[in-house]
């Protein structure tokens, strides 16, 4: 009778083992342990595949823990570790999620619940890596850096839109259609001479002109009502000229109008820099690496939470190689009914006869 119940008893137990097996208990386990000891890779390897280096990891992980860290006795649990790499590996690659459940040990399901919580986490770090220098103190190392340029003067800023391509939503599809003919959400980048983002608006659809998300922004109503009074941001022709938002002239006549066009090109060019590096580290916004599966509710976190790594990485000073920079994008027409102020053309035209 003993023999038979031992038996039985290392049956049950060859059962349940198998089981496990089957629902891949055994090999989550391991494969987690295997994400959380790839902080012990060296720097570069880090860099090539979730963009930043160890103690910077290891800093986020740390900032994000008390959002992620889950109450749970569960064995095969998400650790920290493991959702900030994933995240970060598919926001840096743009990857399809079930190629990083893969890679992670991890189900998609579970993958797909826990990168939102990431991102969502990063944004709330937002208003410490992503400010507008609406104080004098502020803008004058920002105009020293943008005149140290070219010799534009007074710059605090410099603006553009790009387009983030996405799946075609399931409502209101229209509307997400670009001038280039694909679904996509328009985003507003402003950044100073140093390529750091200092204002970051993504909820508008790809149809929504550029000229359109700056003027409903709240640096743009800001800025309208008088926020700044000596300084002005650099804006390409899809924009109106205010008294702060130097345009380029569309037929310059004079040498002097000119050399105004070509300084203010040169200096406004560092936005179009900016964006190709912000897409070029995370190339889940480049269109290159697909569209972004996901409700353009959702494209909007990803963008901001890029955002905010932009200027994380930019801080630590995290090189990218120049093969990732995708190429730059073509800018918008000009505004419908664009009637700039006397104040404006008056502010330019100083601009010009100072050349």
């Amino acid at each position: 009778m003993r023999n038979v119940m031992k038996k039985i008893v290392l049956t049950m137990a060859a059962l349940a083992l198998l089981e496990d097996l089957a629902n891949g208990a055994i090999r989550r386990k391991r494969l987690f342990r295997e994400r959380d000891d790839l902080l012990a890779n060296d720097d570069n390897w880090l860099i090539s595949r979730f963009r930043f280096p160890r103690q910077v990891l290891l800093e986020l992980c740390a900032e994000l823990r008390p959002a992620l860290e889950r109450n749970t006795a569960r064995s095969q649990g998400l650790s920290v570790p493991t959702q900030v790499l994933t995240t970060l590996g598919f926001l840096a690659t743009g990857a399809f999620q079930r190629e990083l459940a893969d890679r992670s040990g991890v189900c998609q399901s579970t993958l797909s619940r826990a990168m939102p919580a990431v991102w969502d986490g990063i944004i709330r770090m937002s208003s410490r890596y992503i400010k507008f220098p609406y104080n004098a103190v502020e803008q004058a190392d920002i105009k020293a850096q943008f005149a140290a340029r070219a010799g534009f003067p007074n710059v605090i800023g410099a603006i553009d839109c790009t387009h983030i391509a996405i799946k075609a939503p399931s409502q209101n599809e229209f509307v997400y259609v670009n001038r280039k003919h694909f679904h996509s959400i328009n985003v507003q980048i402003i950044c100073d001479a140093q390529m750091q983002l200092i204002n970051i608006v993504a909820r508008w659809p790809g149809s929504t002109h550029d000229s359109f998300v700056m003027t409903n922004s709240m640096v743009g109503n800001r800025l309208e009502a008088g926020a700044v009074r000596d300084g002005w941001l650099l804006g390409d022709r899809g924009y109106p000229l205010r008294t702060w938002l130097m345009t380029p002239l569309a037929d310059p006549n004079t040498d002097q109008e000119r050399r105004y066009n070509d300084l203010h090109s040169h200096t406004r060019a560092v936005v179009e820099r900016a964006i190709g590096l912000l897409k070029g580290r995370w190339r889940c916004l480049d269109r290159s690496g697909g569209v972004l599966l996901y409700r353009p509710e959702k494209v909007c976190h990803i963008v901001m939470a890029c955002g905010v790594l932009h200027n994380v990485a930019h801080r630590h000073g995290i090189p990218l190689p120049e093969q990732h920079i995708p190429p730059l994008e073509e800018p918008d027409a000009g505004p419908v009914n664009f009637n700039p102020p006397r104040e404006a053309i008056r502010a330019r035209q100083n601009v010009i006869s100072n050349m």
